[in-house]
């Protein structure tokens, strides 16, 4: 026989400003309305505190990720190092190799035991890497420790997209995500405004220049580990995995945060009833993400597959067709990435909100399809030598403008199109396989086709990339899902619900 039990608690500790708290436990059962609850919040001080505490992460990669493109030049200039064209691809894609497992499993265990808790491990995981890579001393070792630094920002895109999708009102879900995810860019402005200096024979030795590099990077990282105290467990996490007082403590909270002044109870919200769990096993994560939801996953992945070829191959190597096809010495390709990086930032800034009006069916389909057009046609004009190293960089501009609110839809599809319990694991899936496919073969791709100093093997590889771009489009605009303004339990209902 069961008991239905009536969770009470004083209002100093449950009620919100709004409404009370309602939860109702039957044995292993719990009924809430916390969902509906986070989503009719207005935008307050506690979500941009989370997107700060959230975007800062991505700065400062991108920072990192920027040096280490913008470094290549000094890489293989260095009289320890002496990397080729290769080498350069070679080590990126270790970084790429390792954020494809760090994925997975950080994947795997933000979902077993919580996001709050990855955050930590992955971002010091992160740090450390960076750091040690500044010690590199050949080959192997530079690229065991990119390996590494890769692995804990898999971790990262994990456990930030679930936290985002999870505390985020529904209605500003899409362009918040967009922002955050773009906030990379600003890090690779600071990247390469640093790269100029770091790599000015005026200023310091290059050698040594590319290894301060890597550690200031790293020590400016340290100040995320206080701005990671501002972020809660997700309420919803929380309630399916067996903690429902702490949950209804967080939300309350959340909720006396955006509106610290009471007011009239709100009309009755809709209600889920869900049963604990202290895991999802790997079998029903299989059948919920390839038989369940099988269009689901060939829109991320395809999406996957697409951006990561795009980005990887032509970000990571964006320097040597600078330095090897336009003769720009390696110390002022800082200079080309700093509008390269501003298309990419204000892209997600300026289209963001039109994923959540337009919506994400016609706006995915349009970044995608317009993007991989646009590399078709400046592939073409680098290929009969029309192009200086000034109209290449404003055409990759122009190009990244629509191609990074595109990426960063695809971490968007796969993060709210799934239920909860596997949420973050889906991202890590699909960012695993799409940049194991598209990704770690691209970078390395293009290395050897810059070596062959052949401007139309290069443009054959654009054409690669816009080719999947285009395609991805067509599979979006057939079968993506209309996720804008609604609930997440409402576009995939958590496995845990009771009907």
């Amino acid at each position: 026989m069961s008991v239905l039990t009536n969770i009470h608690m004083s209002p100093a500790q449950t009620s919100s400003p709004t409404r009370p708290a309602t939860a109702a436990l039957v044995r292993d059962t719990v009924e809430t309305d916390i969902p509906a609850r986070l989503d009719a919040l207005p935008w307050g001080g506690f979500h941009t505190r989370v997107i700060l505490a959230l975007g800062i992460t991505w700065i400062l990669d991108g920072l990192e990720v920027t040096l280490a493109g913008a470094l290549s030049g000094a890489l293989k200039d260095s009289p320890v190092l002496r990397f080729s064209n290769t080498d350069i691809g070679i080590v990126t894609s270790a970084y790429i190799a390792g954020a494809v497992l760090g994925a997975i499993g950080f994947g795997w265990l933000t979902d077993r035991i919580g996001r709050k808790k990855l955050f930590f491990v992955t971002l010091a995981l992160y740090l450390a890497a960076t750091a040690a890579t500044a010690f590199s001393w050949n080959l192997a070792s530079f690229a065991l420790f990119r390996f590494l630094t890769g692995a804990g920002i898999g971790g990262e895109y994990t456990a930030i997209n679930s936290t985002i999708q999870e505390l985020v009102p529904a209605r500003y879900r899409g362009r918040t995500d967009l922002i955050v995810n773009g906030s990379f860019w600003i890090g690779a402005a600071l990247g390469a405004v640093s790269a100029i200096v770091l790599l000015d024979p005026a200023v310091i030795d290059p050698e040594h220049g590319w290894r301060l590099a890597f550690l200031t990077g790293a020590s400016l990282g340290l100040v995320v580990f206080v701005m990671r105290l501002w972020i809660p467990e997700s309420p919803r996490w929380l309630m399916i995995h067996g903690q429902p007082e702490r949950a209804q403590e967080i939300a309350a909270d959340i909720e006396r945060s955006v509106m610290p002044v009471a007011r009239q109870p709100a009309p009755s919200l809709p209600t889920i009833t869900l049963k604990m769990r202290t895991h999802t096993p790997l079998r029903e994560v299989a059948t919920t993400l390839f038989q369940t939801y099988r269009d689901r996953a060939m829109v991320g992945l395809s999406l996957m597959v697409a951006q990561a070829f795009f980005y990887n191959a032509i970000f990571f190597t964006y320097a040597l067709v600078l330095t090897d096809f336009f003769g720009i010495a390696s110390s002022h390709v800082g200079w080309y990435i700093l509008p390269f990086a501003a298309g990419n930032f204000l892209g997600p800034l300026l289209l963001g909100s039109l994923f959540d009006t337009l919506g994400r069916r016609t706006m995915i389909a349009l970044t995608y399809s317009v993007s991989g057009l646009l590399l078709a046609v400046s592939g073409y004009l680098f290929s009969i030598g029309v192009l200086s190293a000034q109209t290449q960089t404003i055409a990759w501009m122009v190009i990244f403008f629509f191609a990074s609110p595109a990426a960063s839809a695809a971490y968007l599809t796969v993060s709210e199109t799934f239920p909860l319990e596997i949420r973050a694991l889906a991202i890590a899936l699909f960012y695993a396989i799409g940049t194991a496919i598209g990704g770690i073969a691209g970078p390395a791709l293009f290395g050897v086709l810059i070596d062959t100093g052949s401007r139309d093997s290069v443009f054959a590889g654009y054409l690669l990339g816009s080719f999947l771009m285009i395609a991805a489009a067509v599979i979006a605009w057939r079968y993506c899902i209309d996720a804008e303004c609604k609930s997440l339990e409402e576009v995939a209902r958590p496995l845990a619900a009771q009907d």
